[in-house]
């Protein structure tokens, strides 16, 4: 495989395994974030009481672990060219998520508006790598000397 596709492929998930790690290792954080970004819906939130009974934890936690998870397998599956196609699209989804849940820039004040903006810019950037990845899946250039 050519280096360059490997160290790009490294380069583009490091994020998701940086962030993933930092979420499992600070579960209570990243779910008070969560809390604040995210309700249960009327419509689930007897499940969501069942789940909360069952497993003795809040919603907002059960979701930070959900995050953490897929956030470290989905960039380290890519990184090590496992599922990748699968992998990359479900963190293309997931980063469009974080762009709606967090980044909405378009309801937000002029103050915050604009880093968030760009954070939302960077997110649909990393979107465009990943979908990348969706089209490429496990690809591996031919050597330099075939021809096609």
């Amino acid at each position: 495989m050519h280096i360059l596709f490997v160290v790009g492929r490294v380069l583009l998930v490091l994020i998701f395994i940086n962030f993933g790690v930092g979420t499992l290792l600070d579960i209570s954080g990243t779910a008070a974030s969560i809390a604040g970004y995210v309700t249960v819906p009327d419509a689930l939130s007897g499940f969501a009481a069942q789940l909360q009974q069952t497993t003795g934890m809040t919603v907002p936690q059960l979701l930070a672990i959900v995050v953490g998870v897929v956030e470290l397998v989905g960039g380290l599956l890519i990184a090590f060219n496992i599922a990748t196609r699968w992998a990359a699209g479900v963190l293309a989804l997931f980063t469009l998520l974080d762009i709606f849940y967090v980044h909405n820039f378009w309801s937000m004040a002029a103050a915050v508006r604009q880093e968030h903006l760009i954070q939302a810019l960077k997110d649909l950037s990393i979107i465009g790598g990943l979908l990348t990845f969706v089209v490429l899946g496990s690809w591996r250039p031919m050597p330099s000397g075939n021809k096609v």
